[in-house]
């Protein structure tokens, strides 16, 4: 498979922003190409269209496996894998937020419940109590959010998100203003 220049500057891109995402390059071009592909594509196709090696391409196809963001396919009179990418951008989405939080914020939302059954009530560790309290706060409450957002419709959620700072006129809050350093 070749692709073109317009599909390459994507691809490069979405390599070098998945290093930033805690992935590899190689997953990250990997999976740019199946989301681009207009049909599945299997492993030796994918070799072929990054230049990279069939270990790298099987290692990162298992790693985009275990993170739910691709499918196999199997085609008639052929035994190889092909492999696609959701067509649909929100399941992507909430895949990956469902994957970031099993992976990422449950096991820190789950030590801090632990550090908290039995707070401390005096000196830094006191301290250092109510600051994992208001973290743990934040967290339920993002992760209340999320899921919320994850259970709506597509057109609901998109109209939430359109209103941005819209919410804050509607609910008569201003704007956070950013404090200015203390010198």
């Amino acid at each position: 498979m070749k692709t073109t220049a317009y599909q390459q500057a994507f691809i490069l891109h979405f390599g070098e922003m998945g290093s930033r995402w805690g992935i590899n390059r190689t997953i990250g071009q990997i999976y740019a190409l199946l989301y681009i592909s207009p049909r599945p594509l299997n492993a030796e196709q994918i070799t072929e269209a990054l230049g990279i090696s069939r270990s790298n391409t099987s290692m990162a196809m298992k790693e985009l496996s275990a993170w739910q963001l691709v499918r196999v396919q199997h085609l008639p009179d052929d035994r190889r894998d092909y492999f696609t990418a959701p067509d649909d951008v929100w399941e992507i989405f909430r895949t990956l937020v469902a994957e970031r939080r099993r992976r990422e914020i449950e096991p820190t939302a789950s030590m801090l419940r632990g550090a908290l059954v039995a707070p401390p009530e005096q000196g830094d560790d006191a301290h250092a109590a109510r600051k994992l309290a208001e973290m743990l706060e934040l967290i339920e409450l993002v992760t209340g959010w999320l899921d919320d957002v994850s259970d709506m419709d597509q057109r609901t959620a998109t109209q939430l998100m359109k209103l941005g700072g819209g919410v804050q006129k509607l609910l008569g809050a201003g704007r956070r203003k950013k404090e200015t350093p203390r010198a």
